[in-house]
């Protein structure tokens, strides 16, 4: 099966095209850097003839407010449209747990914004949501540090591993389209703030993490239950702590 990854040249991207490849697949890696350009619509028909499933794990090179959200929302109705010029038979997208709950965010507000046009176009489609990356903990720390101190809010945080969301995104794309969404993430639920002093010490960052209920999340203020799922999501199995084991001894 012809199976198109947009942004198969990123992170989670790489990880799918490679899983797909040794399903026996036909994972092609679609990014500006294989001539694929959502926004200009470059290379999209060529792309996708022949496909029979496209995986958008792209992310937007800004993220300030209106250019994030021109980016996913133009992108996606560049994809749409093209998928559906070449018969594709089911859109994939990877967005966030808890866009619903965020709207002040614009980050979320664009991943939600996406979402609906892919609810809404006639193609299949699943959408997988996934908790923050494990790949993404030093940048989470950065955005809240303050000189030698990182401020962390006391809300439920379960981070998943790369690999774990991207195994998700391939078991979505191979199975019939849901019509709706699937939530993925880690194995372990604590505290941000507790998760954060933790991990810095793991990985030897000598910053103090302070718990501030008022923190923000890249400028929002979180409640208790905002970036984790509420029921039923599919959990991984890899613990932080051996991940960051394995990825220290690059294993």
């Amino acid at each position: 099966m012809k199976i198109v990854v947009i942004g198969g040249t990123g992170l989670i991207g790489s990880k799918v095209v490679a899983m797909l490849g040794e399903l026996g697949h036909e994972a092609v890696a679609a990014s500006p850097k294989t001539g694929v350009n959502t926004i200009t619509g470059e290379g999209l028909a060529e792309a996708f003839a022949g496909a029979s499933v496209v995986i958008d794990v792209s992310n937007a090179p800004s993220w300030e407010d209106s250019a994030v959200l021109d980016f996913f929302t133009t992108s996606t109705r560049n994809q749409l449209a093209a998928e559906a010029a070449a018969g594709v038979g089911q859109h994939v997208a990877l967005s966030i747990v808890g866009t619903e709950r965020l709207p002040e965010n614009g980050y979320f507000r664009a991943k939600a914004a996406q979402e609906k046009l892919v609810e809404d176009s006639p193609i299949p489609f699943s959408i997988v949501h996934a908790t923050q990356f494990f790949e993404f903990v030093p940048a989470i720390a950065d955005s809240t540090a303050d000189g030698g101190t990182v401020r962390m809010p006391p809300v439920l945080f379960q981070p998943i591993a790369g690999d774990e969301v991207a195994q998700a995104v391939v078991r979505t794309s191979v199975g019939s389209p849901m019509n709706g969404r699937v939530d993925v993430a880690g194995p372990e639920r604590v505290r941000m703030d507790e998760f954060f002093r933790s991990a810095l010490a793991a990985s030897g960052d000598p910053r103090e993490v302070v718990t501030d209920p008022h923190a923000r999340y890249y400028g929002s203020e979180l409640d208790e239950r905002s970036l984790v799922p509420v029921d039923g999501a599919v959990l991984g199995e890899v613990k932080y702590a051996d991940w960051l084991g394995r990825t220290r001894s690059g294993k």
